[in-house]
């Protein structure tokens, strides 16, 4: 709905303006075709009331053609045809409405026959109706601040509580008691891969600490963190998990810190380790176009227990990412034939 009809106050405003309007028009018609100024209001306003009400379509025009996204040549012509096409409308509404009160007798019949009296009535049905749809560009461009604003601002405090989210699950005790364990374990039986796995460890939460703290960070960075938190839970479940990650090819593409993290995570706990036989997590991402995919695929047991840990991580996701782009980026998870398969479309930002 328009925002001047959603809204009584504003609508009593904007009806004040157009009695305004109708003096304007009047005081021309008492110039223009020697009307008394009682003849005059009576003609003008009730045209400049329903003047009013056509010229609120210039707030449709505007939306559907953003300054942004339409060229100028586009705007211009649609705005002039529109003003066009408005104006004889209401000339024609005025045709109708002046002959009437001179059938009736309440104007004077050579008055209203005077000569430029069209002209006057369409040029200035063209210059309101233009009026009109620059005040509704101007009311769309705030509006988009307003918006743009607050998406900042939600950015923002989702990027502060993902950081949160991420360092707590990064140093949770579960996380760090099976990494332990498994050192532990391994001192025994295999030094080696127990010293690999501590420096694997330190060496991840060196890293997501330090990612945290920024907001964005190229996909080779963010890979990189993804590839040394699969290696540690490689020395957890040896064979059972394989790994395949490429993204050369967008390696340099911006993204949000932390935003693959979740998502692999999902796919160890909630995938692989419910599998006898284990499985391969498969992250790929590409550009086509202005557009970043990234693709994470991994085994699913169709019977494992439903947790609701799934749910919050790719929520996270998804609100970040609406923060972000708004409907320019989506996050979809499916699961089918026993693997499932998390993409995230996002436009491409490759930082110039």
């Amino acid at each position: 709905m328009h925002p001047i009809l959603a809204r009584g106050r504003f609508l009593a405003l904007y009806l004040g303006i157009g009695v305004l309007v109708g003096g304007l028009l009047g005081a021309m018609l008492v110039a223009q075709a020697a009307l008394d100024w009682t003849e005059a209001l009576l003609v003008a306003l009730p045209l400049a009331a329903v003047y009013a009400f056509v010229c609120l379509s210039g707030w449709y025009v505007s939306r559907s053609m953003p300054l942004v996204a339409t060229s100028a040549v586009r705007i211009l012509a649609t705005a002039l045809t529109s003003a066009v096409i408005s104006s004889a409308v209401w000339l024609l509404v005025a045709h109708f409405w002046i002959g009437a009160l001179v059938t009736r007798g309440w104007v004077d019949a050579a008055g209203a026959g005077a000569a430029g009296l069209d002209a006057l009535i369409f040029s200035l049905g063209v210059l309101l109706y233009l009026l009109s749809l620059a005040i509704s560009y101007l009311l769309a461009g705030f509006e988009q601040l307003r918006e743009t604003e607050r998406r900042q601002l939600r950015v923002q405090v989702l990027s502060r509580e993902a950081e949160l989210r991420s360092l707590k699950a990064q140093i949770d005790p579960h996380f760090l008691f099976n990494s332990l364990h498994s050192i532990s374990a391994l001192t025994g039986s295999d030094p080696a891969a127990a010293r690999r796995m501590c420096l694997l460890l330190a060496d991840f939460l060196r890293d997501s600490l330090a990612l945290g703290g920024e907001e964005r960070i190229t996909l080779a960075r963010e890979l990189a963190l993804v590839e040394r938190f699969l290696a540690i839970e490689r020395v957890r479940f040896g064979s059972r998990l394989q790994v395949d990650i490429d993204g050369r090819d967008a390696g340099s593409c911006l993204v949000p810190q932390l935003l693959l993290q979740p998502i692999v995570e999902n796919a160890v706990t909630h995938g692989v380790a419910h599998m006898l036989e284990g499985g391969t997590i498969r992250v790929a991402a590409s550009g086509h176009g202005r557009r970043l995919s990234i693709l994470v695929e991994n085994p699913c047991d169709a019977d494992r227990p439903r947790g609701r840990g799934v749910g919050v991580g790719l929520a996270n996701v998804r609100a970040r990412l609406s923060a972000l782009h708004g409907t320019d980026a989506r996050l979809d998870a499916t699961e089918q034939n026993g693997v499932w398969r998390v993409e995230v479309t996002m436009p491409l930002d490759d930082g110039h």
